[in-house]
Formats: C-alpha cells, sequence, structure tokens
C-alpha cells in the first residue's frame, strides 16, 4: 500500500498537478485499500474537516491579511530607512541592513513571500548600485527572509503546534533566539564579503537624520510589541495577537500614514483570501494523508526499518533534520510539516524529545529547504519579483545554507539557544 501511494504521489506531482492534487488522491488510495472500498469515504472527509477545524487556525489567515496590509502601504519603508539609518555606513553596511529589514518586516509579517516582496523590491537596486554582485544580493534576501519562518509570528509553527498540538506560544518565544543568531551569521558575511570586495559604503546618517527614522518607524515596531510583548505578558494568546495586528495594520496604514485607501480593501481580501483558501486546502488533505498512514501503522514501520528507535535523542533530531531539509527541496513546506511530523511523532514522544525544540529545529530546516534548489518556494517568489533566470537567483545561496546548516548543529548541541527566552517566559 505505501508504495502505491508513493508511486502515485510522485506521478501526479511530475505530471504538473498541484500538491494537494496528490496529497488527496493517495489519501483516498489508502482508505480504499484499507477498508476494501469507498463506502465509508465519510470518515476521510471528517478527518480531513478535522485538520482545519482547530481555532488556532484562526491566526493563519490574520497574520496574513496583515502581512498584505502592510507589504502594500508604508511599514516595510520606514521599517528598511531606520535600519539603514544606523548601520547604513559601516563596511558592508547595506547587505547588513537589508538583513536586519527582512529579519525586523518577518517579525512583523510572519511570511517570507511578502518579506522578499516589501525589502527586497526597495533594497535590491540599492544594493546593485552599490556594488553587490546581483547573485549575493538575491541569495542575501530569499534566505534573510526565510528568518521570517523563526521570528514570530511563524506561520510554519502555528501549522507545527496544531498538527503536534505544542503551544504556539512557546514556540513563538522560542524562535528569536535562533533568528538572532543567523542574523549575526548573515551579518558577519556580509560584512566580511565587503571587506574582501572593497564594496563602498553608505553615506553616514547625522542623529537628527536617525531620530527622525526613529519616530517614522515607531508605527510599525508596534507590531513585534503586540505579538511577542502581548503573548508574553499574557495580554492575547497567539489567535488574539493575529486580530490584534489586524486591527493595528488596518489602523496604521488607513488612518495614520493613509496610505492606502477604501478602493484597496477588494485587492486586499482576494489576495488574502486565496493563499488561505491554499494554505487551508492543503491542512485539510494533508491531515486526511497523516490519518490514513498512521491508522496503517506506517510511521512505526518507517522508524523502525531505519533503526531510529534505537538512535537516541540526537540521532532523532538529526533525522528530522535530514528529512525534513531534504523534503522542502522538493514540496511546499506547509505540506511537509503536514506530513513528516505524524511520521516522526512516535520517535519524538519515545526518546522524550522537547516538543518546542523539535518544532524549532523543523522550523529552520523548513526555512532552509525554502531557498534551496531545486524547488525552494522562495527561489520562485525571487525569479517573479525580480524577473532573474533561475540559475542567477540560487548561484550565490550555499553560503548562505551553510550558515543555516551550521545554526542546525549549533541547536542540536546547545538546545539553550531556543529554549531559554520559553523557560524564562513560561517556567
Amino acid at each position: 500500500m505505501t508504495t502505491i501511494m508513493v508511486c502515485t504521489m510522485i506521478a501526479l506531482l511530475l505530471l504538473g498537478f498541484p500538491m494537494m492534487i496528490p496529497l488527496i488522491t493517495a489519501a483516498v488510495i489508502g482508505f480504499f485499500m484499507m477498508f476494501n472500498g469507498l463506502g465509508q469515504m465519510d470518515t476521510l472527509i471528517q478527518q480531513m474537516m478535522a485538520g482545519i477545524r482547530p481555532a488556532s487556525l484562526i491566526a493563519v489567515p490574520m497574520f496574513i491579511l496583515a502581512a498584505d496590509i502592510m507589504t502594500r502601504g508604508q511599514s516595510a519603508d520606514r521599517l528598511i530607512a531606520m535600519v539603514m539609518s544606523f548601520i547604513g555606513h559601516i563596511k558592508g553596511g547595506l547587505a547588513v541592513s537589508t538583513a536586519t529589514s527582512c529579519t525586523l518586516f518577518g517579525a512583523v509579517s510572519g511570511s517570507t513571500q511578502a518579506t522578499v516582496v516589501a525589502v527586497g523590491s526597495p533594497l535590491r537596486p540599492k544594493m546593485l548600485k552599490a556594488g553587490y554582485s546581483d547573485s549575493f544580493t538575491l541569495a542575501l534576501i530569499i534566505n534573510a527572509s526565510d528568518i521570517a519562518f523563526l521570528i514570530p509570528p511563524s506561520i510554519g509553527m502555528i501549522i507545527y503546534g496544531v498538527i503536534s498540538e505544542t503551544s504556539i506560544a512557546e514556540l513563538f518565544i522560542a524562535g528569536i533566539g535562533p533568528g538572532l543568531m543567523i542574523l549575526a551569521m548573515f551579518s558577519a558575511y556580509c560584512v566580511a564579503y565587503a571587506i574582501i570586495r572593497d564594496v563602498p559604503t553608505e553615506a553616514r546618517a547625522n542623529w537628527s537624520q536617525r531620530l527622525t527614522a526613529v519616530r517614522q518607524a515607531l508605527w510599525p515596531l508596534g507590531f513585534p510589541v503586540i505579538i511577542v510583548g502581548g503573548i508574553y505578558g499574557g495580554v492575547f494568546s497567539p489567535t488574539e495577537a493575529a486580530a490584534a495586528c489586524v486591527l493595528y495594520a488596518v489602523f496604521l496604514e488607513f488612518v495614520i500614514f493613509r496610505s492606502l485607501k477604501m478602493q484597496h480593501i477588494y485587492a486586499i481580501a482576494k489576495s488574502t483570501g486565496l493563499i488561505t483558501a491554499v494554505v487551508f486546502i492543503l491542512v485539510a488533505a494533508g491531515n486526511g494523508f497523516s490519518w490514513i498512514i498512521s491508522f496503517a501503522q506506517i510511521p512505526q514501520a518507517i522508524l523502525e526499518a531505519v533503526g531510529i528507535n534505537e538512535a537516541g535523542p540526537t540521532g532523532v533530531l538529526i533525522a528530522i533534520c535530514i528529512s525534513f531539509f531534504v523534503a522542502c527541496m522538493f514540496v511546499d513546506p506547509i505540506v511537509v510539516i503536514l506530513v513528516l511530523t505524524p511520521i516522526f511523532a512516535p520517535a519524538i514522544a519515545a526518546t522524550g524529545l522537547d516538543p518546542v525544540l523539535v518544532g524549532i529545529l523543523i522550523t529552520l530546516q523548513v526555512a532552509i529547504g525554502s531557498a534551496t534548489p531545486p524547488f525552494g518556494c522562495d527561489i520562485f517568489t525571487a525569479i517573479a519579483i525580480f524577473k532573474r533566470p533561475y540559475l542567477d537567483v540560487i548561484k550565490g545561496t550555499p553560503p548562505f545554507i551553510f550558515m543555516l546548516v551550521l545554526a542546525a548543529a549549533l541547536l542540536i548541541m546547545f538546545p539553550q539557544i531556543a529554549l531559554f527566552l520559553r523557560d524564562v517566559a513560561f517556567n
């Protein structure tokens, strides 16, 4: 049965069907083979609907909507201007500013694609004009944007939290440390690159300009305060924080900045609705598929065959990292989380691993895979936005992928990088 399901999925993917079709088809085939027919198909449908029933998933369309409003407004530009005013003049400062802006906007939007568009569109021309190569610039933008997977809010963390029944609030807080560590790695590489290539620096901003930039960015900086401060302070649940972000985004862009008008609402709602529909269909299909393979004891059989249950906690973490990293090179990150998380659940429980640490590592692997050839989703976002050939976009990615893999290794060796803030906040 497993072989037939896998072959069916591969064949449909090669034929160009969207990921939801192979998932649903494989689930139906598995159901047919296990129950000798489709007479009880309503059971499978109930399992699919159960996948999108958790109240925590309400946060997903809320964060998508907030990110869409901010991307079309002025929030991103104001954050970029503030970062540039402080570090744009140092060696490699423009590249460091780009990485920092991606991190800040990721903390505002929670979306890697939105970050690529919002930060990459204004800063890529500046980096090219300053003397950075296009391959380095594109690689920096798509990889720094993936820090949005780790810095709260993170849609990937929400999906993992729902599937694994792990606290989303704890995941959000635990992602901050690894996200800042990766930003520090990228910044160091940017400085070294600029020194070796002797890239010119930007003009130094005076303190009057810096204060003006900070004053203009104070409103957008309210987003991470709402998300992290609200959750940490017990004011909001993650779902409530998402709704508060939407209200705050509407208030900023429509009332304070007046960058958007009423006629923009339809386009924003349509875009958010389309993205949300795709995400929720994937979640439903993935939950049905996961139920089938769990009912058939396929995860246990796979783990026993490779001997992972005897590998110990470190071995399980390494296996998780490799599996998610490779899978995300080919398949949408949400689908990978939906399919692989239940497979590794028995090994995680047997070895007593902290599910929050596992969630952070999984999120990091999703971030790596999203910017890794051949089919990382952010690569194709960059191709569409910047109109550059595939090979140009992926040419500069290896150093960044190496740093992200190193970050995963450091998390396995020193889990307190992720768990320290979680323990302070919740223990």
